[in-house]
């Protein structure tokens, strides 16, 4: 993994089922990740080690997920200036409500990108983490665009009768 461009986050191995919807669509496109299980509650010295290494490796954006108090995008934005897009798990009875609250509720001068709770969020944070790669990457920019317009092209060829 000599180009590994976004590094995945997440706190417990259980969110691993969702954060898999994230890496099937950073694969799909060909960009590089590492993934790791770091939590901001049981590893705070290696949480905070690990984000403030990140941009000197040539990392270009985080995705964290975390459940229950979801501290973990926090944790890494603060000891980082690259872009970190949050997804809440739905790991809880709560179904995710205090993982949203906790990952979209950043004081401010501490940005967290966030998304939708579960799956749905964890592929919307990979095209995300792409769309900030695109920025400097036409071939990307362009794969992004393709994969648009097969989106469009799926409702439009929809034929209800």
């Amino acid at each position: 993994m000599a180009n590994v461009q976004v590094a995945i986050m997440m706190g417990s191995k259980s969110d691993l089922p969702v954060m898999e919807e994230t890496t099937k669509v950073l694969k799909e496109f060909a960009v590089e990740y590492e993934i790791k299980v770091l939590s901001a509650h049981r590893t705070p010295k290696e949480t905070s080690a690990y984000a403030e290494g990140l941009a000197s490796r040539g990392i270009k954006s985080v995705i964290c997920g975390a459940g229950a108090s979801a501290a973990l995008a926090g944790v890494v934005a603060a000891h980082t200036n690259l872009p970190v897009i949050g997804i809440p798990i739905d790991s809880t009875a709560l179904n995710g409500m205090d993982a949203l609250l906790s990952t979209v509720q950043m004081p401010p001068g501490v940005p967290v990108a966030t998304v939708a709770v579960g799956k749905a969020g964890a592929v919307n944070a990979a095209l995300l983490a792409l769309r900030i790669l695109a920025l400097h990457d036409k071939a990307l920019e362009e794969k992004l665009q393709k994969f648009k317009d097969d989106q469009k092209k799926k409702i439009l060829d929809i034929k209800l009768e």
